[in-house]
């Protein structure tokens, strides 16, 4: 049969204590060190959004449609796969800025809602911008995520807003963060 030392007991038992106050202060310095790291990402990440790393861009410009074609798929009228292709250039203050030309594909169709999915790129002296979006028709404005660009606008992101569309007064705003 096996006796139990007191004093021994009592030093198995300081042993643990330290080792457990040990293993929480290892514990709490991990956890410290893990919100600092978390801390320090979360302000680099919002740093690199505020305004002093980004550059927002305003461009007004006024469209001239110049070409235009439209291709009737399946049943006369509109159904899935219609297409509309156009072109043209921007004007910016009485001078030509750019050209541009897009496409939009009837997507869905539900009574007389014609939805299309529509693409537009647009050349600029600086670079390019893409842009893509949904249209219900009978909207009188269109707006649109700039998807991507070239140039100074390259990994551009923003919107575009589309008024007048198909007339003589069509226009864009653009708000490009870059």
């Amino acid at each position: 049969m096996a006796t139990s030392n007191p004093e021994s007991a009592g030093v198995n038992r300081s042993q643990a204590r330290k080792s457990n106050a040990r293993a929480r202060l290892m514990t709490l310095f991990a956890i410290s060190l893990a919100t600092a790291v978390v801390g320090v990402c979360a302000v680099d990440s919002a740093d690199a959004e505020t305004p002093e790393r980004r550059h927002i861009e305003v461009l007004e410009l006024k469209l001239q449609n110049d070409q235009y074609a439209s291709t009737d798929l399946g049943p006369a009228g509109p159904s899935l796969g219609d297409m509309n292709v156009y072109s043209g250039t921007a004007i910016r203050d009485g001078r030509r800025a750019g050209r541009g030309g897009g496409t939009c594909q009837v997507v869905h169709i539900d009574g007389e809602g014609i939805t299309t999915q529509c693409l537009i790129s647009i050349e600029l002296e600086r670079g390019s911008l893409t842009m893509q979006s949904l249209m219900v028709s009978g909207r009188s404005s269109l707006d649109m995520a700039i998807t991507g660009g070239t140039g100074v606008y390259n990994n551009a992101r923003g919107t575009v807003r589309y008024w007048d569309i198909a007339t003589s007064k069509e226009r864009l705003r653009a708000e490009i963060l870059r």
